[in-house]
């Protein structure tokens, strides 16, 4: 699986130059709202070490990492769901994704215009937040209306969802987004097929200037967005677009020196990638032969035969067994064959939990 981010927020607060940084895309970024119309999208490798680490082991023929989807989603502006700006288009592209990545202007900048003519991030989230919840009313009456139509039989279960769907309108209309409503289970028959935008896990990304990294500090401007992002238990991550293309085109060994230089541990695309992934409960496997070292996705609890069908579906339907090493222990002894020596590889069935890191090849028989 692959994950999805819409990358959102108000135009000219730097989300194409960050979007460009992150997938080298070449969206196109310029000082007037409105710029991206069509959601530009990008497939970014995931970095991590743990891949690199085990092609340096096994030498395979082939290397091939996780992806992560970014789409540039235009700028989004006050009535954006009554359709101003084009809000219609752009929100609907928000339904498509898996997370959203609200960028936030956190820097001064007399060059760059703001279309609210000033800095001040909470006020841009909350126009934001605004649109996303106008349209999830929208949709949640649309709902309401033909239930109400249904529930007239007297049916006791239309009732009941009728019901729900009220204390869920009632929610959004004191300014609260959908997935903090104590009953929201998108799979309960009442809100099937609503793809609520409010419901979808959201991560802040602060664009400041170089001199407000690194990321551990920010300024003013951040310190507003991280307080606001612990009242809704959101996280916030800081970067530069600017310092960003400039890693972007960097080698291994000059991106480790530049990132010093800057005072930084890890670029802004590695921290949003591993935030993303918390965010969303995902974790890594993965598979290690002499053809092939690759890496796999799933979520948080998936069982072996499960992911055993990310790779194929008669994988999991001819399930037998996953043999299965710890990174660490692959790591530290070097290869498939000391690990099995050292009775590191076991062997798990059906109701092995997946855990991030495992190295698993998979038994079946179609």
């Amino acid at each position: 699986m692959s994950l999805k981010c819409g990358i959102v927020g108000l135009p000219n607060v730097g989300k194409s130059s960050l979007f460009n940084a992150l997938s080298n895309a070449g969206a196109e970024a310029a000082n007037f709202p409105f710029c991206t119309i069509d959601p530009n999208v990008g497939i970014v490798p995931v970095p991590d070490d743990r891949l690199d680490r085990l092609a340096g082991l096994v030498q395979p023929r082939k290397l091939t990492p996780t992806i992560i989807e970014f789409v540039d989603i235009a700028g989004l502006v006050k009535g954006a769901s009554e359709g101003k700006g084009k809000g219609n288009a752009f929100l609907s592209h928000i339904r498509e994704v898996d997370l959203i990545i609200h960028v936030v202007r956190c820097f001064e900048d007399d060059d760059v215009v703001h279309v609210e003519g000033s800095i001040d991030p909470i006020r841009d989230i909350g126009i934001i937040d605004t649109e996303l919840q106008f349209k999830d009313l929208e949709t949640l009456e649309r709902k309401e209306e033909r239930v109400k139509k249904l529930a007239k039989s007297g049916d006791k279960t239309l009732m009941n969802h009728l019901h729900m769907l009220a204390g869920l309108r009632g929610h959004i209309e004191q300014g609260k987004p959908v997935r903090s409503f104590k009953d929201w289970d998108p799979a309960h028959p009442a809100f099937q097929e609503l793809f609520m935008l409010t419901a979808k896990n959201v991560l802040y990304l602060c664009n400041v200037e170089e001199a407000d990294l690194p990321e551990a500090e920010g300024n003013h401007h951040v310190m507003a967005v991280r307080e606001h992002a612990q009242q809704e238990g959101a996280e916030v991550i800081v970067a530069c677009a600017k310092i960003e293309a400039e890693i972007a085109e960097l080698e291994n060994q000059e991106k480790r020196e530049f990132l010093d230089s800057v005072g930084l541990r890890e670029s802004g695309l590695n921290r949003l990638i591993s935030a993303a992934y918390r965010k969303l409960g995902l974790l890594t496997f993965f598979t290690v032969g002499p053809k092939e070292v690759r890496a796999w996705t799933v979520r948080e609890g998936t069982k072996a035969p499960q992911a055993a069908g990310v790779i194929h579906s008669d994988f999991e339907r001819g399930f037998i067994r996953a043999e299965t090493i710890a990174y660490a222990d692959f790591d530290r002894l070097g290869s498939e064959a000391a690990a099995r020596e050292a009775g590191k590889m076991r062997s798990e069935g059906r109701g092995y939990t997946v855990k991030d890191g495992d190295i698993m090849l998979f038994r079946f028989n179609v």
